[in-house]
């Protein structure tokens, strides 16, 4: 397969220092790395401690594992949703843009297993979440950031033009051999976010059928921002066979997806 091309650094020139943290949040690993003027130090802390109570804040209206969240209480009937925060309705919108934009392949309704009609916009949070979140820390200036979380990643090069600036690369999993590589992205800004069954199992279903997809083992999708990354890999993956067919109508989208033959086939559009 012809991945995107790796950028590889030049070994005569000292890489700058990569200061990092994790923390477990939202229910997975969000983890970043910064380079350049603030790679460390009080202001360095400071945005990172305002980047993770944004996604404890996050966690706090929209986890379906609370049962005292907004969208808990909103899916119970307990709450009206003008008596939610605001970017419940936000994210609810994104839902259903994506719902429409997909033919109803992804959806923030499911069928639960009692057959009822859960409200569930896990699909959209985590993308919607991480990239809020990431805004405290592109705002350091001279610094360089690469926020994950969960292994969706928001990319910012604070400048991508200087002669020193090097992109971010993003390798990209082979679904079928965890460990091993079928492409590297290099990012200087934007995001990439990969759905796949590997590591959470099969979490991911077509909302018209109610069944996961059997064609697809994975796809990686980068975009100008998380948000819609985040929202077209979900889509495109529950869209099984017609996910590269579907991603090649987004604009200003790239990446690659992997069959369950273990072929895989990358795209970029305009």
């Amino acid at each position: 397969m012809s991945g995107p091309s790796l950028d590889l650094p030049n070994p005569a020139r000292t890489a700058p220092a990569t200061w990092s943290r994790v923390v477990q949040v939202m229910g997975l690993p969000v983890s970043l790395a910064l380079r350049g003027r603030h790679a460390g130090g009080p202001t360095a802390e400071a945005a990172w401690a305002d980047a993770t109570a944004s996604l404890r804040e996050a966690d706090r209206v929209f986890s379906t594992y609370r049962d005292d969240s907004f969208v808990s209480r909103l899916g119970r009937g307990e709450l009206r949703l003008a008596d939610c925060p605001t970017e419940v309705a936000e994210v609810l919108a994104l839902g259903e843009q994506a719902r429409l934009e997909s033919g109803g392949a992804s959806d923030v309704h499911r069928e639960g297993d009692d057959g009822d009609v859960q409200l569930d916009p896990s699909g959209v949070v985590k993308g919607w979440a991480v990239q809020r979140a990431a805004q405290h820390l592109v705002d350091l200036p001279d610094t360089d950031v690469c926020l994950g979380g969960g292994g969706d990643l928001v990319c910012h090069l604070a400048d991508p033009d200087a002669p020193t600036a090097r992109p971010w690369n993003i390798g990209v999993e082979d679904p079928h051999q965890p460990g091993r590589l079928v492409a590297t992205i290099p990012l200087a800004r934007g995001a990439v976010a990969t759905s796949s069954a590997t590591h959470r199992g099969q979490h991911i279903v077509d909302a018209r059928t109610g069944r996961p997809p059997t064609s697809v083992a994975s796809v990686t999708v980068t975009a100008a921002d998380l948000v819609w990354a985040d929202i077209d890999a979900t889509a495109a993956y529950a869209l099984g066979r017609d996910a590269l067919t579907w991603l090649r109508s987004r604009p200003g989208r790239s990446g690659v997806v992997v069959w369950s033959d273990g072929s895989a086939e990358t795209f970029a559009t305009g």
